[in-house]
């Protein structure tokens, strides 16, 4: 048998392989933190993102780019050759859909190999030794007011053109600047160490901003990937999420939490503001779920500059808002349910037990 007929009957395995995997780890969540996320992932992602990282551009941007024109051609070639050579058989497109599923196998089962398992990880509050239970009504209020009257202060001494955040030093700039607060969380978080490639800005930015996607991470070749149409005041914050996931943590409410942990502890205040703003819009949030009295009592204490950073984040939205974005907001939801985050996207509030957490550890 040749290396290539042999790499084929293998791929017949890969999808049942990827989802053995991580279905064993999400059983062992204890097993999976200490030799999958602290050892495996960390061995092959760091030297992996420092490679692509020695180069400006997005790797993964290319990656994707090439592998969408290699599958419409494909594609194309198979129809062609169904058509046009009167090939038009059972078997011959049984073969092509089960060549697309041994394709698909093979990159579910790398993906669950070079990152996936991070969803079977500890949470963050068991390894960091946060006490996250259920919260009553009035600490919910007490964070979202401590959250802006923090972030009312240190707007004061930001940058803002047009009554708007702006990055003085521009959005690449930020790109660079936010390893800062990795290194200072760290000292306190150790999970959070590590040595990695630089966030990359994606070029092709103004049609992701139509997807509804702010920044993602690509497993596949470690890479931080963030949209630089969005608003300056949520750069920091998404930058630092994003890298959240590059350290292996992927569920998306800790890693929003991460962001907001890492900006509140960076030493410039930009990125001091912009992960308040992050958990003020989350918890601000929730509590208008359960008390909108409440919500608007807090609202009445934002300052101008909240409230004008606040507006052009909304603007920013509803100019993207469409059938694209609300066709990646399904497909984005169906992948978090898939990794075991049952809420889906509604998942990303859970972030606000981990400021109440932080906020309970702070009174002892």
């Amino acid at each position: 048998m040749g290396v290539k007929k042999a790499l084929k009957s293998i791929s017949v395995y890969a999808l049942p392989a990827g989802i053995a995997f991580f279905m064993i780890s999400s059983y062992m969540p204890q097993l999976t933190e200490k030799y999958y996320s602290n050892v495996f992932y960390k061995a092959i992602a760091q030297p992996v993102s420092v490679i692509t990282g020695l180069v400006p551009f997005s790797v993964a941007e290319l990656f994707i780019l090439f592998f969408v024109i290699w599958i419409i051609y494909g594609t194309v070639r198979a129809i062609i050759s169904i058509t046009l050579q009167r090939a038009f058989t059972k078997k011959k497109i049984t073969a092509f859909v089960f060549s697309m599923i041994r394709i698909a196998g093979v990159i579910y089962l790398s993906f669950v190999l070079l990152w996936g398992m991070n969803y079977n990880r500890l949470s963050f509050a068991q390894i960091a030794g946060m006490n996250v239970q259920p919260s009553s009504l009035e600490e919910l209020s007490e964070v979202c007011e401590i959250l802006i009257h923090r972030a009312n202060s240190i707007r004061k001494s930001i940058y803002a053109d047009d009554d708007t955040m702006v990055l003085k030093e521009g959005k690449m700039d930020a790109l660079l600047r936010t390893e800062k607060g990795y290194r200072i969380a760290s000292e306190k978080y150790p999970e959070l160490a590590g040595t990695y490639g630089r966030p990359k800005p994606v070029f092709f930015s103004k049609f992701m901003s139509y997807t509804g996607i702010w920044g993602i991470f690509f497993p596949f070749t470690a890479e931080a990937n963030i949209n630089m149409e969005i608003p300056d005041s949520m750069i920091p914050n998404t930058i630092a999420h994003e890298m959240a996931h590059q350290r292996g943590f992927a569920r998306e409410d800790e890693a929003n939490y991460i962001a907001y942990l890492v900006c509140s502890m960076h030493p410039d205040k930009d990125f001091q503001y912009s992960g308040l703003l992050l958990a003020i819009i989350h918890s601000m949030n929730s509590l208008y779920t359960y008390d909108i009295d409440e919500y608007k009592r807090l609202t009445s204490l934002y300052g101008n500059g909240i409230k004008n950073d606040l507006k052009e984040i909304d603007r920013f939205s509803i100019k993207y808002k469409g059938p694209i974005e609300q066709i990646s907001t399904e497909i984005n939801n169906a992948y978090l349910k898939a990794n075991r985050q049952r809420e889906g996207v509604h998942s990303y509030g859970r972030m606000v037990d981990l400021l109440i957490a932080e906020y309970r550890n702070s009174k002892r």
